[in-house]
């Protein structure tokens, strides 16, 4: 897949995570990914932002808690805004909370952090001259990212409000957000996507997908509503092995679901994220699922 130079309105562009420990996870996620990492803030203030890297590609970042914020490992979803400031009043206007209000990242960018109204916690980004991930989809990049929720029918009022989205359900019931003409921007720089997508049996409003939507069970009351973020991986199984002798703990064994292996893990600190390899022989899964739930 070609280097990304930017994203459009309303697309998850970039994934960081708060570390009470930045050059402890530093190890462990250059370990584990094979990242190329660089600290990028200046050694006067304080602070650490490790910026991480594929063939030189900016992939995510490892940053020290910020000042005000829980002491604690989290990893950050981003997505691309024209304007952080008119988006604010878009979340206040849809009921959601300003956490952070909009601030500047040096040249980098524009930024703010918001709750939606059950409580899940995200971040919007106004490129400035950082333009988010520029490796996607590839072994140790970000693959996916994806709310986690009790409220569907008012998530969906919400992150339409905000962000112009749809809910796509595929088959077998699985959840998506859709941005309607993603599709045709993505086209631009991947000819024939949509065909490819039709080629291995998917559903044809996949190419619209910018993030995953998943119904928090009843028998799992103590999760918090949130958003996740899944690394593509070549092998969901070594990742989860390598994780756990680097001092993770693997949350959820690899497990095959529709279209891929997948596996949740906590690093050290406790943030937790996703490895997922692409099995296209699993797609049958989603169909099995599908059938079950009748």
């Amino acid at each position: 897949m070609p280097e990304r130079d930017g994203y459009i309105p309303g697309v998850p562009c970039w994934i960081d995570t708060n570390q009470p420990d930045p050059d402890a996870a530093v190890d462990f996620y250059g370990s584990l990914f094979g990242w190329e990492l660089e600290n990028v803030m200046p050694a006067e203030s304080g602070a650490k932002y490790f910026m991480a890297r594929i063939r030189g590609g900016d992939v995510a970042a490892i940053s020290s808690v910020p000042e005000g914020a829980p002491p604690m490992a989290t990893w950050n979803t981003y997505v691309w805004v024209d304007s952080a400031d008119e988006t604010a009043a878009k979340v206040t206007d849809a009921g959601g909370k300003v956490l952070a209000e909009p601030f500047d990242v040096a040249e980098a960018g524009r930024m703010a952090v918001f709750a939606d109204p059950e409580g899940a916690v995200f971040s919007v980004w106004q490129a400035g001259q950082h333009k988010g991930a520029k490796i996607v989809n590839e072994a140790g990049s970000l693959n996916f990212n994806g709310l986690h929720t009790r409220a569907v029918v008012g998530a969906k009022a919400f992150y339409g409000a905000v962000f112009g989205w749809d809910i796509l359900t595929l088959d077998g019931g699985q959840q998506m957000w859709a941005l309607p003409g993603y599709a045709d921007y993505l086209e631009r720089d991947n000819p024939g996507l949509r065909e490819n997508i039709a080629k291995v049996g998917a559903d044809p409003g996949f190419a619209d997908v910018v993030a995953s939507l998943t119904t928090i069970p009843d028998d799992q009351p103590d999760i918090p509503p949130h958003w996740d973020v899944t690394f593509a991986a070549d092998d969901a199984d070594a990742v989860a092995e390598r994780a756990t002798e680097l001092g993770g703990r693997v949350i959820l064994p690899p497990m095959d679901v529709p279209w891929s292996r997948m596996t949740v893990i906590a690093d050290p600190e406790g943030a937790t994220f996703n490895a997922t390899q692409f099995v296209p022989e699993n797609r049958d899964l989603a169909t099995q699922a599908g059938a079950s739930a009748a």
